[in-house]
């Protein structure tokens, strides 16, 4: 699973998750994209199962970015715990996500294969995605 190796608060507050997404909205590696519609805390453990399903169908040709990194630790108290005594333990790993974020990218495979490889992709997901071609593609 992805997790930092090192950061600078052990536990975060839950902030706010508005507005759209004013970085990391434009394709910048690939040609092929998914690009969020809703906003969300998206795992680790369902980033790589997107990650999984999406090179499972490639057959591991082009290459895939992940354009996402769960930063933010989610913490969680142990079940029947009475309230007080402080903020739970860290349980997982999440990634916010916010409208128009680009998630994943494709290079080196062709435009029917990219498409159902990110629909694959997506389906693991918690939010609603957009399938996007660079603007400069052009079908070889």
């Amino acid at each position: 699973m992805l997790q930092p190796r090192k950061t600078k608060h052990r536990k975060t507050f839950k902030g706010k998750m508005k507005g759209i997404s004013q970085r990391g909205h434009t394709i910048a590696f690939g040609s092929f994209a998914i690009k969020t519609m809703d906003e969300k805390f998206i795992t680790s453990r369902q980033i790589e199962a997107a990650r999984i399903a999406a090179t499972r169908f490639m057959k591991r040709e082009g290459q895939m970015w992940i354009r996402i990194f769960p930063d933010k630790p989610i913490t969680k108290k142990p079940a029947e715990v009475r309230m007080g005594k402080g903020k739970g333990a860290v349980e997982y790993w999440v990634a916010p996500v916010k409208p128009g974020r680009i998630l994943f990218e494709l290079e080196g495979v062709t435009l029917d294969v990219a498409q159902e490889a990110l629909r694959l992709a997506a389906q693991k997901l918690p939010v609603r995605t957009k399938f996007i071609v660079r603007r400069d593609f052009v079908q070889a």
